[in-house]
């Protein structure tokens, strides 16, 4: 303990130290032929060198994160202006996050290596992009050093841990944001608002011949003329443009113990991943993965060659981006349903020229059961079928706004850190609403990134006139936040804050009978209500567990009555219908 506790003081005494910088900007990468990635102090004290050398970076500390450090965002602008308001009027941004997993420091490396050719104009600096980085996400997990929790991985000789200093998947929490980590992403996202996203990670899968795959944002679900745009015409150029410099890359090969061939699906990045999140503002995502069994060389090699590229095919079509993004805001403010959930469309597929390796399954010397093994000396080129189309199994109709009462901050904060536009109620006052009960749900069974997330949700919908206090937040739809808002606040949706347990409070009855003194009123109730008498009675002879059960049978009398309380199921985000 004493000796970690020295080193974290030494790591913020170097951090906050203006250092006496050299003229030397060789990465440790470098340094050991492609063996070894840079250490988080490693990593920032290269980008605080090159800013204090080259005007055309900057480098800023922003938020915090559960280690303790603050994230930083390095910015690289031919023009050695930074001020995003300004920059983004005529030019596209380019957003790289790395260290997400520091197990997977590919990016780590490969950014560093980019930004310093860039400056010093080994390649090309591009006219209409600017470049911003967040050098190292998850800084807990890259102080947790170790050569052996990545036993699928081919180097590099060290490297970080996947979870953050409080143990979180971080590329599961975009949404229910329960990292400190999480909510400085969302500053430094808002503050830079890329056109383009980039994620970097490596594989963990099948064996097959390429060091590059893409997990770019699903296209049907960023949906309109941007998605179709992404689909057709920025990733197939971008696939081209790399494999023209003999950087082949495929699609994320989505699948478990299985091999390739036999095909396979997109990932359906949920808003709870990095580049779902980015989906909810109209950015181009995407998530590189490059293949765990190749060199860390040759991986790192081609994250650099992939972003180079991704930078001048942003910078050829930098004018149309900007007009796509800007279009789909404006189609999303004037549509009157909004998906929610998807599935796979299985009447639709593309065929990908796959390159991968022979697999067949083999008697395992362990278990004496069926093993898959790869043989690399038996390579293929197949058509392979992979499902890359989505069809949504869920809608909403967009409603004008929505109405959350002040208690439930912990909601309104998440919202306001992702700046959504608000007001509030400067009185108390009674509004028509489409209020929600939740009817049914599922939950898992074990613990997923800190919570036991419901699924499956469904609601009963009702219009009545609902009274808000002063205070009380009213959120209009017609806004850049709108995806954001129709994902979080409509329950069914997959992420929802509802499925991640922010609302579980009203799942729990506060109040209840006991047996002895309800049996009373509540046969004084029925005797009173014809009508409820005649529906209990059928119900009775419809439903003999029903009948057999004597405690269900008190408990429905009292869900129909005025004893029991509205709170229970009772959503409390409420909907303002459009005229």
């Amino acid at each position: 303990m004493k000796k970690l506790i020295c080193s974290l003081l030494f790591l913020t005494a170097l951090l906050q130290t203006k250092p006496s910088f050299g003229q030397d900007f060789t990465t440790v990468f470098e340094k050991s032929n492609g063996t070894s990635t840079a250490t988080y102090q490693e990593t920032i004290l290269f980008y605080k060198k090159l800013a204090a050398h080259y005007p055309e970076i900057a480098i800023d500390s922003i938020g915090e994160t559960d280690s303790g450090f603050p994230l930083h965002l390095v910015t690289l602008n031919p023009d050695k202006t930074f001020d995003f308001e300004i920059l983004r009027k005529n030019k596209v941004i380019l957003l790289i996050n790395n260290g997400i997993h520091p197990g997977e420091p590919d990016g780590i490396d490969a950014t560093m290596l980019l930004f310093r050719d860039l400056v010093q104009k080994k390649i090309r600096l591009p006219k209409h992009v600017v470049l911003a980085t967040i050098p190292v996400y998850n800084i807990g997990g890259s102080l947790n050093r170790n050569t052996s929790s990545r036993v699928n991985q081919n180097g590099p000789s060290e490297y970080g841990f996947r979870g953050n200093a409080r143990n979180y998947d971080l590329n599961r929490d975009f949404i229910k944001s329960d990292s400190k980590n999480a909510k400085s992403f969302a500053q430094i996202f808002h503050r830079t608002k890329p056109d383009v996203f980039i994620d970097n990670h490596v594989s963990n899968g099948a064996d097959y011949q390429y060091t590059l795959t893409h997990l770019f944002t699903q296209h049907n679900k960023l949906g309109g003329e941007l998605g179709d745009y992404l689909h057709r015409h920025f990733m197939p150029t971008l696939e081209q443009k790399l494999s023209d410099k003999q950087w082949d890359i495929t699609p994320y090969v989505n699948v478990f113990n299985k091999v390739p061939e036999n095909g396979f699906s997109q990932f359906m990045d949920w808003p709870r991943y990095s580049t779902g999140y980015t989906t909810l503002w109209n950015t181009i995502g995407m998530m590189v993965e490059t293949h765990m069994l190749k060199p860390y060389k040759q991986r790192v090699e081609g994250t650099y060659v992939l972003m180079e590229t991704m930078i001048h095919l942003m910078e050829k079509e930098f004018d149309t981006i900007k007009q796509l993004r800007q279009k789909q805001w404006q189609n999303l403010k004037n549509a009157k349903t909004y998906p929610v959930d998807w599935k796979i469309d299985t009447s639709k597929s593309s065929t990908l020229k796959f390159k991968g390796y022979e697999g067949t399954l083999e008697t395992s010397d362990i278990t004496g059961m069926d093993r898959l093994k790869y043989h690399r000396n038996k390579p293929f080129v197949k058509d392979v079928k992979y499902q890359d189309f989505m069809v949504q199994t869920a809608e909403v109709n967009i409603p004008e706004a929505y109405i959350i009462p002040k208690g439930w901050w912990n909601v309104i904060d998440l919202l306001r850190l992702n700046q959504v536009e608000m007001r509030t109620f400067e009185k108390d006052t009674s509004i028509q609403v489409e209020s929600y009960r939740i009817d049914t749900f599922n939950t898992r069974k074990e613990p997923f990134e800190g919570h036991y997330q419901h699924y499956n949700t469904k609601i009963v919908a009702r219009t009545k006139m609902q009274p808000f206090k002063k205070g009380d937040y009213y959120i209009p739809t017609n806004q850049n936040a709108i995806r954001y808002l129709l994902e979080t606040l409509e329950p069914q949706a997959p992420d929802s804050f509802f499925n991640w347990n922010f609302f579980d409070a009203i799942l729990q009855q506060k109040e209840g009978f006991s047996p002895y003194v309800w049996e009373d009123l509540a046969y004084d109730y029925l005797n009173k209500n014809e009508s409820l008498k005649q529906n209990f009675e059928k119900k009775k002879k419809s439903d003999p567990d029903f009948a057999g059960n004597w405690y269900a049978q008190l408990d429905w009398i009292y869900k129909q009555s005025p004893f029991y309380e509205t709170e229970h199921l009772q959503y409390p985000v409420y909907r303002v219908a459009k005229d």
